[in-house]
C-alpha cells in the first residue's frame, strides 16, 4: 500500500485566456533571475559595479539557451529525427530538453563576448556567478517535475515521485531524481560560498569547483535514470559526459592555484573610482565650486557674500611711512 509519494502537477501548463503559461518556462525564468542577483552581489562584494553582471547576462543567457538544446537535440536525436518523429519539436524548447553540458559551454561563448565588450577578465565574472548557477540550477530542475520527466527507477520509498499516464511513461511511483539534482545542486552552491571565503578563490576556481561538485552528483544521479539514453559501454551518455568534465575542472583548479595564486585585486577597471560622494558629509568651497554648486550665501566665512568684507576690501591699502 502506498503511505506516501510526491504527486506529479496534472498539467505543466496553465492558460490565462489566450496567453499559455507553462511550468518548464517559469523555473527556468526565476533560475535566471536568481542567478543573476545573486552574482550581482557578489560581483560589488568584489569591487565590481552594479550591473555589469546583468549587462554580461544578456549575452550569455540566450547563448546558454541555445547551446542547452542543442546538446539535448544532438543527443537525443532519435527523439526528432527517427521516422515517424517530428522535427518540428526540436524547436519547442518549452516541452523540456535542455542540457546542462551545452548550456555551460555555449553560454561561457557569451560570456566571454560580453566580458571582452567590457574589458573584464571572464574567469573573475565566472566564480561571481558560480553558486548563484548552482541556485538556478536547483530552481530549474523542478520544470521537469511540471513536465513528469526525468524520474528515476521505480520504487516505493516515501518520497517516491508519482507519475501519470501518458507519452512515453508508464504509471507507478518513481525515484524523483529531478529533486535529488535539485538538493544536490543548492548544497553545492552553498559549498562553493563556504569554500570561496574560506579560500579566497580566484581566477576561475570557485566557477571550477561548483562545475566539478555538480558533476559528481549528476554521476550518481544520472545512472538512478530510466529514461531512453545513448549508453557506452554500459554507461550513459551524460554519464561519461560527467567523469570527463570533473577531470578537467579538477586540473584546473590544481594548475591555476600553482600559475595564479590568489584572487584579483581588480575585477573591473575604473569601478573603484566610482565611489560616490557622501550626502552627509557638506560640500567645502573648493568642493561646491568645482561641483558647479553655489557657496552657501548664509556662510559667515565666505568672503564673497559678505558685504562687510567686499568693503574692506576695495578700501586702498593705507601707505607706509
Amino acid at each position: 500500500m502506498e503511505l506516501a509519494f510526491i504527486p506529479s502537477p496534472s498539467t505543466g501548463v496553465i492558460h490565462l485566456g489566450p496567453i499559455p503559461l507553462r511550468g518548464y518556462a517559469f523555473c527556468i525564468i526565476i533560475g535566471v533571475f536568481v542567478a543573476v542577483w545573486y552574482g550581482n552581489k557578489r560581483w560589488v562584494a568584489r569591487g565590481g559595479r552594479s550591473g555589469t553582471v546583468a549587462d554580461i547576462a544578456v549575452w550569455a543567457v540566450p547563448f546558454g539557451l541555445v547551446g542547452g538544446r542543442l546538446y539535448h537535440v544532438i543527443t537525443d536525436y532519435q527523439l526528432y529525427f527517427s521516422d515517424g518523429a517530428d522535427w518540428v519539436g526540436a524547436f519547442k524548447i518549452w516541452e523540456g530538453g535542455l542540457g546542462i553540458w551545452g548550456a555551460v559551454a555555449l553560454g561561457a561563448v557569451g560570456a566571454w563576448i560580453g566580458c571582452r565588450r567590457r574589458g573584464i577578465p571572464l574567469p573573475a565574472w565566472a566564480d561571481a556567478l558560480a553558486p548563484g548557477l548552482a541556485f538556478a540550477q536547483a530552481i530549474g530542475r523542478w520544470g521537469n517535475w511540471f513536465n513528469q520527466e526525468l524520474y528515476g527507477r521505480p520504487t516505493d520509498v516515501p518520497w517516491a515521485l508519482k507519475i501519470s499516464e501518458g507519452p512515453n511513461r508508464i504509471a507507478g511511483t518513481y525515484h524523483p531524481t529531478f529533486l535529488y539534482e535539485s538538493l544536490w545542486c543548492l548544497a553545492a552552491g552553498f559549498l562553493v560560498i563556504w569554500a570561496d571565503r574560506r579560500f579566497k578563490l580566484g581566477h576561475g576556481r570557485a566557477f571550477a569547483l561548483y562545475v566539478a561538485t555538480y558533476c559528481v552528483g549528476r554521476f550518481w544521479i544520472e545512472y538512478m535514470r530510466v529514461d531512453e539514453a545513448h549508453h557506452i559501454l554500459g554507461l550513459r551518455l551524460n554519464d561519461w559526459t560527467a567523469g570527463g568534465v570533473f577531470l578537467l575542472a579538477v586540473a584546473y583548479i590544481v594548475v591555476s592555484s600553482k600559475l595564479r595564486p590568489g584572487r584579483e585585486e581588480i575585477v573591473e577597471p575604473g569601478a573603484q573610482d566610482d565611489e560616490p560622494v557622501s550626502l552627509d558629509k557638506p560640500l567645502d568651497k573648493r568642493d561646491a565650486t568645482e561641483a558647479g554648486t553655489p557657496a552657501d550665501p548664509a556662510d559667515p566665512t565666505d568672503a564673497s557674500t559678505d558685504p562687510e568684507a567686499e568693503s574692506l576690501a576695495s578700501e586702498p591699502e593705507p601707505k607706509k611711512a
